[in-house]
């Protein structure tokens, strides 16, 4: 059923007549009262259908305010209801500024000038606060184009530069441009998507929006207009309150009218004192131009017709009263939920239960079909902020997340949150003078893209350096042989001459090491294949109920990690998976859902974890989400008296513990289990090589999940290479800000004020400090610089009980600051801290910075995060890289990231023994990658051929590569696509499409980014295309010169394919055509090889139609 019925109640309802009445009269004001939660949703969506005028909502905070905008935007459409947020990050720092919410507000005003249909706006007070440039200087500022407009792009540029947008090469937020060719990328500051003009001669021919990650367009429009940054204060221009500049038939509706004087009061008075700090020499605008106070806001308010829809009563004015009543709380209590319903049944209302998807719906569905007796109710699949009871129209709507007492996340637009823009690609992208790795010769440096003369026509070649100043230029079509070298970092690797025999020896040498390994883990591998475990049963309904009970919504990663983990535990194989995701993205539900499977199952269940912290933290969560369910939860740890452990070691060994967390102390020969089906390791990446060891003893058939953020080098690589299964979690749970990343000298002001900040906001927050020597003094200093702060100390050195105390009471909000040693790095989860300290930052590792960040930013406030760390000139190279790369990396979700990027700052070692470092620094780790990957084939080929099963219906490759060379022009020209680095980039994307659809792709790309394909490109592309022929014809090398086109066979005499039938036919084609081509045997170098030469092929089109006809 869907929403519609609800709405449809209120379209015939009397009172919403009355209100509709109400607001025919101008300057007129009145109440509405007694709207529970999301009714008043549904009478403000009705009466905007109906009365045909704009809309302003003013609630108390930001929060409601996106709560009721998410229920309007679902009710009216997105297009009708608009956001319009405060553009500070705080009140009084005035440099701080917004950009996503600039623009939400840009948008706003934009919107109110167009004169479409009216819109429904929804704000709060700390928006109102600031005032906004007026009409006419905004229409001054504006850019309007449209299709078939005859404009010069020489004037769209120069306009450009007047409005203050920077040039770039490719544009990823407001306020920038790009130029090519005849396209004009362009980032306003009125819409959250870039517009991409193109030009036709002096003509506009098209515009249309595009993705700033992608870099592909969207929709088209007719027309766009291009706003510079408006909220820029330095300006000296008149600026008026928001409420002057909406249309005077605009109807206001106000939740609290004192509050909202209140707030803005507090505001002014914030930015009287700021302003008074700052210095006189620049000259800004005094607090009464910018900012509106309380009296200002509420005068204005009675020049509209204004709606009262407070909780406190009037009795002046004219009222209108609903009649509902907010949705009761169940406590999770199903058989008082069912009682409820019925009654209300009985009473002659009907039942609606709103759902946020259709998996809710069914856990609904599950759970009263258990029931004794019949439960009258119906689901709705939408999603609602909160539930109520209408006693008008007999309508009972509850929504599930409080029924369940999840917690219901809103969404805000943030327009454009800028994309993770530096990824992985990035990182990879050559410079000049990098070292890079080329297959067949070596390591040497990259010098560049050059254009090189082939019997007159230009080529594009990469330039190579090795040593002696040999120089070698290798043909864009084997870009794929080279790749960036990544050893240890900034150490210089050996570089050897041109055809020296060195590197030949250490491929070899790698080789035949790496074999000898793989084959170890293959084989262990293998034995877990042919090995039986226990076989899971399917989900049972108790499941269902735990699942349904989790307080978020599971991402959609999420959910397909679970699916997957459940999927491996119904095999009958043992399961071995590794589930990565960052910080707080949900892995701990993943674990506790494999948990109560196991135990559902009967079976036992050990979670094993790095920190005593962490034990202890992990058994209050399980405790928590189980305490429903009969399951029993212990723990061991250094908190435990001798006495406990015993119980708890008795307990697993006759079955009456059911799941049971603990430090390595698990590993320990004493602990006997009497059924153990599930072994679960977090944060995988703080154990040693021999703690895993022992545990490969314990688990040789029992399923297996490691959970890990920032997996260590060697696990990313063995899942890389299938040796066993892995799951990324990507998507960060709705509603996360990023960490911001500050890195900072050490300074008391900062501190000081950062920390009465988060104070401010009713947060915590964690100051790092790790020399305990010292630990007290640090403490001290908060202590001076905030007086009125209660501060905790935690390290080490605490006896369990003690530390275990303070640790409750930190979670459960005693005290403002725990300054502690990393004891807090992996774990402790305290939503409430939103703000972390880490002093000498430079000391610690990647993956210790990353999981420390993630201790906050857990709940959805914005979370800061501040490195404190020495002048950049006085540390050490790697610290200061990897304090740079947590700079880069501040968004969520970058654990992966981070992993590789600390792949490069270490070097990667010899990631599958034991010895760390080996290799990867004579031949880069790339180069490692792809020797690891033939090395595995080969040993699936021949020692395993029975473990992996070949299909026979594939035909067998017997090339693995084809070498093009030509005197064509086949390359991206340089007035087609400028930027070398985005050149080298297509080009190696090219070298890894597979099929035609991929290829048409492609091409699409690049019509869309950078205009019409010139021939060249067209060459290319078919160059692409002769390859992927010629592979099927066994062609290891086709040369395209002098008007002849040759192909070199596979060099092996012996080899299976000269049976096959695809060389039967090209013997027949030679036979049939041998006017214009004709086969030979030639000598070279290289022994004796057999050769295929066609005639007359005079483009690269003919060599296509050529190879196709065969």
């Amino acid at each position: 059923m869907s929403e519609q019925i609800i709405v449809n109640h209120y379209k015939k309802s009397a009172k919403i007549t009355q209100v509709l009445e109400e607001l025919q009269h101008e300057q007129h004001h009145f109440q509405i009262t007694n709207l529970a939660g999301s009714s008043l949703s549904f009478v403000i969506s009705e009466s905007f259908k109906e009365a045909e005028k704009p809309f302003l909502l003013i609630f108390n905070d930001k929060e409601e305010a996106a709560y009721y905008l998410n229920d309007l935007e679902q009710l009216l459409g997105e297009k009708n209801v608009l956001f319009y947020p405060g553009s500070y990050r705080r009140p009084y720092q005035i440099d701080e500024v917004d950009n996503a919410n600039v623009l939400l507000r840009s948008e706003v005003l934009n919107r109110i000038n167009s004169q479409k249909k009216p819109a429904l706006i929804v704000t709060y007070p700390d928006a109102l606060f600031e005032k906004v440039v007026t009409k006419k200087e905004l229409e001054k500022n504006t850019l309007k184009i449209a299709v078939g407009e005859q404009v010069s792009l020489d004037f769209i540029n120069e306009m450009l530069f007047e409005y203050h947008f920077n040039r770039v090469d490719f544009v990823t937020e407001p306020g920038e441009f790009s130029v090519r060719g005849g396209i004009i990328d362009v980032f306003s500051f009125s819409n959250d998507e870039p517009y991409r003009i193109e030009f036709f001669g002096n003509e506009i021919d098209s515009i249309r929006t595009f993705d700033v990650a992608t870099q592909l367009s969207n929709e088209k429009l007719k027309k766009a207009s291009i706003l510079p940054n408006i909220e820029n204060k330095k300006l000296q221009e008149n600026r008026v309150s928001f409420l002057k500049y909406i249309a005077a038939k605009t109807v206001i509706f106000t939740r609290n009218i004192d509050m909202l004087s209140e707030r803005l009061d507090l505001f002014y008075d914030k930015s009287m004192v700021a302003f008074e700090e700052l210095s006189s020499t620049i000259k800004r605008g005094t607090p009464s131009e910018l900012f509106c106070n309380g009296a200002f806001i509420t005068n204005q308010l009675h020049d509209f017709t204004w709606v009262d829809f407070g909780s406190s009563t009037n009795n002046s004015l004219k009222q209108i009263s609903f009649k509902t009543k907010p949705q009761p709380s169940f406590n999770k209590q199903f058989n008082l939920l069912i009682d409820d319903l019925n009654a209300h049944h009985c009473n002659g209302f009907t039942n609606y239960i709103f759902c946020a998807n259709d998996k809710q719906a069914q856990r609904f569905h599950d759970i009263f079909d258990d029931a004794e007796q019949e439960v009258h109710y119906t689901t709705i699949v939408f999603s609602l902020h909160q539930g109520f009871i209408d006693e008008d129209e007999k309508i009972v709507c509850y929504t599930d997340h409080q029924i369940f007492e999840r917690y219901h996340k809103f969404r805000l637009k943030n327009g454009y949150a800028k994309k993770q823009s530096i990824t992985l690609k990035e990182l990879n992208n050559l410079e000049v003078g990098d070292y890079v790795t080329h297959m067949d010769h070596g390591i040497g440096r990259f010098g560049g893209l050059q254009k090189i003369e082939v019997a007159g026509n230009k080529q594009e070649a990469i330039k190579l350096i090795y040593g002696d100043r040999d120089i070698l230029y290798i043909s864009i079509h084997s870009l794929h042989k080279i790749s960036k070298f990544n050893g240890k970092d900034g150490k210089a690797p050996k570089i050897y001459k041109l055809g020296s025999g060195a590197w030949k020896k250490i491929k070899q040498k790698t080789k035949s090491r790496i074999k000898q390994i793989a084959f170890n883990l293959i084989q262990l591998y293998a034995k877990r294949r042919l090995k039986k475990g226990f076989q899971f049963g399917p989900d049972t309904h108790i499941q269902h109920e735990l699942e349904a009970s989790f307080m978020y919504e599971d991402t959609p990663d999420q959910f397909t990690a679970t699916q997957d983990v459940k999927t491996d535990m119904e095999k009958e194989q043992p399961m071995d998976r590794l589930v990565c995701g960052d910080v707080g993205f949900g892995k701990t539900e993943i674990a506790i859902r494999a948990a109560f499977k196991a135990v559902d199952n009967g079976k036992q269940v050990a979670i094993l974890v790095p920190t005593t912290i962490l034990a202890f933290q992990h058994f209050k969560t399980f405790t928590e989400r189980l305490k429903n369910f009969p399951v029993t939860i212990e723990y061991l740890n250094r908190f435990r008296t001798t006495k406990q452990k015993n119980s708890v070691i008795d307990g697993l060994a006759n079955g009456s513990v059911d799941i049971v967390i603990g430090t390595h102390q698990l590993t320990n020969k004493r602990i006997v289990f009497k059924e153990l089906g599930l072994l679960i390791i977090d944060e995988e990446q703080k154990f040693g090589v021999a703690v895993k060891d022992q545990l490969k003893t314990i688990k040789e058939n029992v399923d297996t999940l490691t959970l890990t953020a920032t997996p260590i080098p060697r696990t990313l690589q063995f899942s890389l290479m299938a040796a066993r299964d892995l799951s990324v979690i990507n998507t960060p749970p709705p509603n996360r800000h990023p960490i911001e990343t500050n890195v900072i000298r050490f300074s008391e002001e900062i501190i000081r004020d950062a920390i009465s900040y988060e104070i401010s906001r009713g947060g915590q927050i964690f100051f790092i400090h790790n020399r305990i020597e010292n630990i007290k003094e640090v403490a001290g200093m908060l202590q001076r610089l905030l007086p009125d702060a209660k501060i905790g100390i935690g390290h080490g050195q605490i006896e369990g009980k003690k530390l275990e105390e303070l640790m409750l009471g930190f979670m459960n909000n005693e005290f403002d600051v725990l300054v502690s040693t990393t004891i807090v790095e992996s774990g402790l989860d305290v939503p409430n801290a939103n703000t972390i300290f880490i002093n000498n930052a430079n000391n610690f590792g990647l993956s210790d910075l990353h999981q420390m960040r993630g201790r906050v930013g857990r709940s959805n406030k914005k979370a800061f995060c501040y490195f404190i760390t020495p002048p950049y000139h006085m540390m050490t190279d790697e610290a200061r890289k990897r304090i740079e790369a947590l700079e880069l990396f501040s968004d969520l979700g970058s654990g992966l990231n981070i992993a590789m990027k600390d792949l490069e700052i270490r070097g990667a070692g010899d990631l599958l023994g034991g010895e760390q470092s080996g290799f990867i620094n004579d031949i880069g780790f790339d180069a490692y990658q792809k020797i690891l990957q033939e090395a595995v084939e080969e040993l699936k080929e021949n020692e395993f051929k029975e473990l992996y099963p070949t299909d026979a219906s594939i035909p067998k490759e017997f090339v693995k590569e084809v070498q093009i060379d030509t005197d064509f022009e086949i390359l991206f020209p340089d007035d087609y696509i400028n930027v070398i680095s985005e050149r080298l980039n297509l080009y190696s994307e090219l070298g890894t499409l597979k099929t035609e659809n991929e290829l048409a792709e492609f091409e699409s790309k690049l019509v869309d980014r950078f205009g019409e394909i010139p021939t060249q490109v067209v060459d290319l592309l078919d160059s692409v295309r002769i390859k992927w022929l010629a592979k099927k014809l066994g062609l290891e090398k086709v040369i395209l010169k002098q008007q002849r086109m040759l192909g070199y066979f596979i060099a092996d005499q012996q080899s299976p394919f000269y049976q096959t039938y695809s060389f039967t036919n090209m013997l027949k084609y030679i036979q049939q055509n041998s006017k214009s081509c004709v086969m030979k045997e030639k000598q070279t170098k290289n022994g004796l090889r057999l050769l295929v030469t066609f005639i007359r092929i005079d483009s690269v089109v003919k060599a296509l139609t050529i190879l196709k006809k065969i």
